[in-house]
Protein backbone atom coordinates (compact mmCIF):
# COMPACT_ATOMS: atom_id res chain seq x y z
CA UNK A 1 0.00 0.00 0.00
CA UNK A 2 2.99 2.68 0.95
CA UNK A 3 4.13 1.71 -2.32
CA UNK A 4 1.20 2.85 -4.17
CA UNK A 5 1.13 6.23 -1.87
CA UNK A 6 4.48 7.01 -3.23
CA UNK A 7 3.75 6.51 -6.84
CA UNK A 8 0.53 8.10 -6.91
CA UNK A 9 2.51 11.06 -5.75
CA UNK A 10 5.36 10.45 -9.03
CA UNK A 11 2.06 10.56 -10.63
CA UNK A 12 0.67 13.39 -8.85
CA UNK A 13 0.48 15.24 -12.17
CA UNK A 14 -1.21 12.82 -14.25
CA UNK A 15 -3.67 12.03 -11.37
CA UNK A 16 -4.26 15.22 -11.28
CA UNK A 17 -5.54 15.61 -14.90
CA UNK A 18 -7.50 12.31 -14.86
CA UNK A 19 -9.35 13.33 -11.55
CA UNK A 20 -10.51 17.04 -13.15
CA UNK A 21 -11.63 14.82 -16.39
CA UNK A 22 -13.38 12.49 -14.39
CA UNK A 23 -14.86 15.32 -11.49
CA UNK A 24 -16.36 17.45 -14.65
CA UNK A 25 -18.03 14.63 -15.89
CA UNK A 26 -19.79 13.88 -12.61
CA UNK A 27 -20.67 17.37 -11.99
CA UNK A 28 -22.31 16.93 -15.42
CA UNK A 29 -24.40 13.87 -13.86
CA UNK A 30 -25.46 16.16 -11.19
CA UNK A 31 -29.03 16.40 -12.51
CA UNK A 32 -29.32 12.93 -12.86
CA UNK A 33 -27.82 11.84 -9.37
CA UNK A 34 -30.38 14.56 -8.45
CA UNK A 35 -33.10 13.12 -9.49
CA UNK A 36 -31.94 9.28 -8.45
CA UNK A 37 -31.32 11.22 -5.14
CA UNK A 38 -27.73 11.71 -3.41
CA UNK A 39 -28.34 9.65 -0.50
CA UNK A 40 -29.95 6.43 -2.44
CA UNK A 41 -26.37 7.05 -4.71
CA UNK A 42 -24.46 7.27 -1.29
CA UNK A 43 -23.32 3.49 -0.85
CA UNK A 44 -22.50 2.40 -3.96
CA UNK A 45 -20.29 5.57 -4.44
CA UNK A 46 -19.04 5.80 -1.55
CA UNK A 47 -18.11 1.83 -1.88
CA UNK A 48 -16.54 2.13 -5.46
CA UNK A 49 -14.53 5.48 -4.15
CA UNK A 50 -13.24 3.75 -1.23
CA UNK A 51 -12.00 0.99 -3.35
CA UNK A 52 -10.08 3.41 -5.75
CA UNK A 53 -8.85 5.90 -3.71
CA UNK A 54 -8.22 3.41 -0.98
CA UNK A 55 -5.71 1.75 -3.24
CA UNK A 56 -4.19 4.97 -4.66
CA UNK A 57 -4.04 6.91 -1.67
CA UNK A 58 -4.69 4.89 1.41
CA UNK A 59 -7.41 7.03 1.31
CA UNK A 60 -9.29 7.42 5.30
CA UNK A 61 -12.64 8.26 3.77
CA UNK A 62 -12.61 11.71 5.58
CA UNK A 63 -15.78 13.02 3.77
CA UNK A 64 -13.52 16.07 2.90
CA UNK A 65 -11.13 14.83 0.29
CA UNK A 66 -8.37 17.38 -0.10
CA UNK A 67 -5.98 15.48 -2.88
CA UNK A 68 -5.95 17.60 -5.62
CA UNK A 69 -4.78 20.14 -2.93
CA UNK A 70 -1.77 17.89 -1.17
CA UNK A 71 0.09 16.38 -4.21
CA UNK A 72 -1.89 13.85 -4.20
CA UNK A 73 -0.79 12.74 -0.58
CA UNK A 74 -3.20 12.13 1.48
CA UNK A 75 -3.14 14.22 5.15
CA UNK A 76 -5.14 11.85 6.99
CA UNK A 77 -2.10 9.44 6.70
CA UNK A 78 -0.12 11.34 9.19
CA UNK A 79 -0.49 9.66 12.11
CA UNK A 80 -1.21 12.69 13.92
CA UNK A 81 -3.51 13.93 11.55
CA UNK A 82 -2.09 17.06 10.71
CA UNK A 83 -3.99 18.82 7.58
CA UNK A 84 -2.04 21.70 7.13
CA UNK A 85 1.51 20.87 6.55
CA UNK A 86 4.44 19.68 8.53
CA UNK A 87 4.51 19.01 12.70
CA UNK A 88 7.96 20.26 14.18
CA UNK A 89 9.05 16.62 14.59
CA UNK A 90 9.43 15.42 10.66
CA UNK A 91 13.74 14.18 10.27
CA UNK A 92 15.81 15.95 8.40
CA UNK A 93 15.86 13.27 6.27
CA UNK A 94 12.17 13.54 5.90
CA UNK A 95 10.45 10.98 7.56
CA UNK A 96 7.86 11.02 10.20
CA UNK A 97 8.73 10.93 14.01
CA UNK A 98 5.63 8.69 15.06
CA UNK A 99 6.19 6.33 12.13
CA UNK A 100 10.42 6.68 11.26
CA UNK A 101 10.07 4.03 8.30
CA UNK A 102 7.23 6.02 6.75
CA UNK A 103 8.48 9.49 4.57
CA UNK A 104 6.28 12.51 6.24
CA UNK A 105 2.27 12.60 4.34
CA UNK A 106 3.81 16.21 4.06
CA UNK A 107 7.52 15.78 2.81
CA UNK A 108 5.43 13.81 0.02
CA UNK A 109 2.66 15.97 -0.39
CA UNK A 110 5.27 19.19 -1.44
CA UNK A 111 7.10 16.52 -3.96
CA UNK A 112 4.09 15.83 -5.64
CA UNK A 113 2.56 19.30 -5.37
CA UNK A 114 5.83 20.18 -7.04
CA UNK A 115 4.42 17.73 -10.06
CA UNK A 116 1.30 19.03 -10.50
CA UNK A 117 0.07 22.16 -13.02
CA UNK A 118 -2.10 23.68 -10.12
CA UNK A 119 0.03 22.45 -7.63
CA UNK A 120 0.00 26.46 -5.66
CA UNK A 121 -3.42 24.86 -3.87
CA UNK A 122 -0.60 23.68 -1.37
CA UNK A 123 -0.67 26.78 0.10
CA UNK A 124 -4.60 26.81 0.54
CA UNK A 125 -5.07 26.36 4.73
CA UNK A 126 -7.51 23.14 4.80
CA UNK A 127 -10.43 23.53 6.92
CA UNK A 128 -10.63 21.05 9.97
CA UNK A 129 -11.95 17.56 9.12
CA UNK A 130 -16.10 17.59 9.90
CA UNK A 131 -15.96 13.76 11.53
CA UNK A 132 -20.02 13.62 10.51
CA UNK A 133 -18.50 13.30 7.23
CA UNK A 134 -16.15 10.67 8.23
CA UNK A 135 -16.95 7.83 5.61
CA UNK A 136 -19.10 9.41 3.38
CA UNK A 137 -18.28 10.12 -0.19
CA UNK A 138 -16.65 13.23 -0.94
CA UNK A 139 -16.76 12.86 -4.60
CA UNK A 140 -20.80 13.15 -4.21
CA UNK A 141 -20.35 15.77 -1.96
CA UNK A 142 -17.64 17.91 -4.77
CA UNK A 143 -20.79 17.01 -7.31
CA UNK A 144 -23.45 18.38 -5.60
CA UNK A 145 -22.14 21.17 -4.33
CA UNK A 146 -20.25 22.24 -7.31
CA UNK A 147 -23.26 21.13 -9.51
CA UNK A 148 -26.13 22.91 -7.56
CA UNK A 149 -23.37 26.22 -7.89
CA UNK A 150 -23.26 26.22 -11.53
CA UNK A 151 -27.08 25.68 -11.72
CA UNK A 152 -27.67 29.03 -9.29
CA UNK A 153 -29.23 26.33 -6.80
CA UNK A 154 -28.79 26.54 -2.91
CA UNK A 155 -26.56 23.72 -1.87
CA UNK A 156 -28.27 21.05 0.30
Amino acid sequence: MYRVRQWSVTHSRKLEALYRAFESTLVGLHLLFDRIGYERLEKPVRVVEKSIKGFLFDCQMCGRCVLSSTGMSCPMNCPKSIRNGPCGGVRDNGMCEVKPEMRCVWVEAWRGAERMRDGAAIHEVQIPVDHLLKGSSSWLRVVREKGSAARGEASA
